[in-house]
């Protein structure tokens, strides 16, 4: 088993960019003595590693003792986030207000107070303009330590005008913690179950939403007030299927950051995250034209910020663009284009490997599978399935294992593969019921092909019908239309029903 200290080591040096390494050789060549110089000989070696290997780092490098190898790691490791400190600085509102922070109590140290209170005040209003509240309130209570302590004279009754800033201070930085608090709570729910299933989990959820809201008494006067209000009623809207609703509150996450635009850059990942909602939530309710518009907006302006994005940014460009870009192929039916872009996601999964979460992985895989299925290539699309059905923990995701597996059903039914078919019915059905995930349409896609073998072929295509006029009342009930999000089966029964295929429907449809 590989030593933590050693693996995250090596993880941040792979993780390091060209100018950031250049930049770390030049800070750590500052002092030029001999341990320093140790120090770059170990970076260098790490660097050259496709895996860590001590044993090789020490035949290679004899001026390294094994005994002081331990130790020089744990400075290099140290050494490299100083060197990134410095550089990311400039770049980051929350490290440039605690740099001013630290050169306030350096002064602090030398009772050079005035001067103290000047740099407070840069960063106060750094602090406001940013809606970085949290460092606001540190601010206030560095002033009142001097204000406590010296008598400055610096504003007149300012005893009483800090109080009463600090008061207020404080009700945004509570607000804004229960908000974010509350979309935080959204979001694990969902990525555990998904969307609610029936009326006692929509009770549940809806209670324990609306409860929150008013215990907490919330009020919204900042931009970090209103921007985790929107992100929490998104995620409560979306886990309830009431996508009208989420559509709102997405439009209204995004238009909050493009009325202040100052905002974009430094809540980049939130404002990422908003288009990505909007664009999902365009795809849900089918409006075509509107996404268009916005994938176009999202991809521009991806373009025109990449090279200032930091590599976090950039994963989510990645996540977020090649998901609107397989939803486009389900929306205009052209599965080839979706085709073509695997391999493309495949290398990005593989050059971000561990810095994408496992979630994100499996819903790549069930779309991609999704892609394969539409474009009729069923052994690809058996192999993107079961990677999520041989995934380790049902639990994360319990969605995609459901439905990767009522998709793999029905591939076996294309196949022609009766036997394996019968088998998988039983095993898939006993699944559903320990996630208590049976609903009727699953019950009517196994009854249907539990059945198929038996129907004579001038009578399938009228099953086909019967099939799916069923669909078309259940897709109309509050908590039976679910897996229609999750499979287009309205589409793949009128593609057997007019013998066309999937991409021929949904292109025709998109054209109506």
């Amino acid at each position: 088993m590989s030593n933590p200290q050693s693996s995250n080591l090596f993880i941040l040096i792979k993780s390091l960019e060209k100018s950031e390494k250049r930049a770390f050789k030049l800070f750590i060549s500052r002092s030029g003595n001999r341990e320093e110089m140790k120090i770059i000989k170990l970076f260098d070696a790490i660097d050259k590693q496709q895996a860590y290997d001590e044993a090789e780092i020490l035949k290679k490098e004899p001026d390294i003792a094994k005994g002081q190898l331990s130790n020089l790691k744990a400075h290099l490791y140290q050494q490299i986030l100083s060197s990134l400190r410095i550089i990311h600085t400039t770049h980051n509102p929350d490290m440039q207000i605690r740099k001013l922070l630290d050169f306030t109590r350096i002064l602090y140290n030398k009772g050079l107070h005035m001067q103290c209170l000047r740099i407070l005040e840069k960063a106060r209003n750094q602090a406001m303009e940013a809606s970085r509240f949290h460092l606001y309130l540190e601010v206030l209570e560095f002033e009142k330590v001097i204000e406590n302590q010296f008598i400055t004279r610096s504003i007149e009754n300012r005893a009483e005008l800090l109080t009463e800033e600090v008061k207020d201070v404080l009700e945004v930085v509570k607000n804004t913690h229960n908000y974010s608090n509350l979309a935080l709570r959204m979001y694990g729910i969902y990525i555990k179950t998904g969307h609610v299933k029936n009326e006692e989990e929509y009770l549940k959820v809806k209670d324990f939403f609306h409860t929150y809201l008013e215990k907490s008494n919330l009020k919204r006067t900042s931009f970090s007030e209103n921007m985790y209000y929107h992100i929490a009623h998104a995620w409560y809207y979306y886990i309830i299927q009431d996508f009208i609703k989420y559509y709102d509150h997405s439009a209204k996450w995004v238009e909050l950051f493009e009325k202040t635009p100052g905002m974009i850059d430094r809540e980049m990942t939130w404002y990422l995250k908003g288009l990505h909602n909007l664009l999902t939530a365009l795809f849900i309710t089918g409006n075509y034209d509107a996404f268009i518009d916005v994938l176009n907006h999202f991809e521009s302006f991806e373009k025109r910020r990449y090279p200032q994005l930091n590599e976090n940014e950039r994963i989510r460009c990645f996540i977020y663009r090649y998901t609107a870009l397989i939803n486009r192929s389900f929306m205009d039916g052209d599965f080839e284009k979706g085709v073509k872009i695997v391999d493309e996601i495949e290398e990005s999964l593989k050059t971000y490997g561990f810095k994408i979460d496992n979630h994100r992985i499996l819903l790549f895989y069930y779309k991609i599978g999704n892609i394969y299925f539409g474009n009729g290539d069923f052994s690809n699309a058996l192999k993107y399935l079961n990677k999520i059905i041989n995934f380790r923990d049902v639990s994360l995701r319990e969605d995609l294992h459901v439905y990767a597996r009522i998709l793999i059903l029905i591939i076996h039914y294309e196949m022609g593969d009766e036997s394996l078919l019968e088998y998988q019915i039983k095993s898939v059905y006993r699944f559903l019921g320990k996630m208590n995930d049976v609903n009727e349409v699953h019950k009517e896609i196994f009854n249907f092909l539990r059945h198929s073998g038996k129907i004579y072929p001038q009578n399938v295509r009228n099953e086909f019908k019967n099939l799916m006029i069923k669909f078309e009342q259940l897709a109309s009930r509050p908590y039976e239309k679910r897996p229609f999000y999750y499979l287009d089966i309205i589409a793949w029964l009128q593609s057997k029903i007019e013998n066309k295929s999937i991409s021929e429907v949904i292109k025709e449809r998109l054209n109506k």
